[in-house]
């Protein structure tokens, strides 16, 4: 017996899925596992199979590092023009794509009453701090 068994988990950490789906693979057939004792465990060749690729060497997957922040960004007696303003440049520049290859996640809520801008930026350190630095622009104009 020299094919090496992977478990639900490194299937998943290797194929980027969640492990309810590679799981849901399984017990639907499409994925052959052996179940021993109460965990599945997959072979080397039915993972290509079911992928269509070789399966890489080694015990674990290289991970890229990455970073992520999350900003919350409350603007007091903002006319609805700069709201606007502020709302469209960071929607737009967050559609764009990003250095880091991650997305950005940009939701602006305007409170009239109250005339405050509330935005929430989601995204790498560095897009991040770029889209501040934007928003920044436009507040100081």
């Amino acid at each position: 017996m020299t094919d090496r068994l992977y478990s639900v988990e490194e299937v998943a950490e290797r194929l980027g899925l969640h492990v309810r789906t590679v799981r849901g693979y399984v017990r639907d057939g499409k994925l052959p596992a052996t179940r021993i004792g109460k965990q599945y465990r997959i072979t080397r060749a039915d993972l290509e199979a079911f992928t269509g690729l070789p399966a890489p060497e080694g015990g674990s997957v290289a991970r890229q590092r990455y970073s992520e922040v999350s900003s919350i960004i409350e603007v007091d007696a903002a006319d609805p023009a700069i709201a606007d303003r502020v709302g469209t440049l960071l929607t737009a520049a967050a559609g764009t794509r990003t250095e880091e290859g991650q997305p950005l996640r940009v939701q602006t809520f305007y409170d009239r009453e109250r005339a405050r801008l509330k935005v929430i930026l989601v995204g790498g350190l560095g897009d991040t701090a770029r889209l501040l630095e934007y928003m920044e622009g436009v507040l100081a104009s």
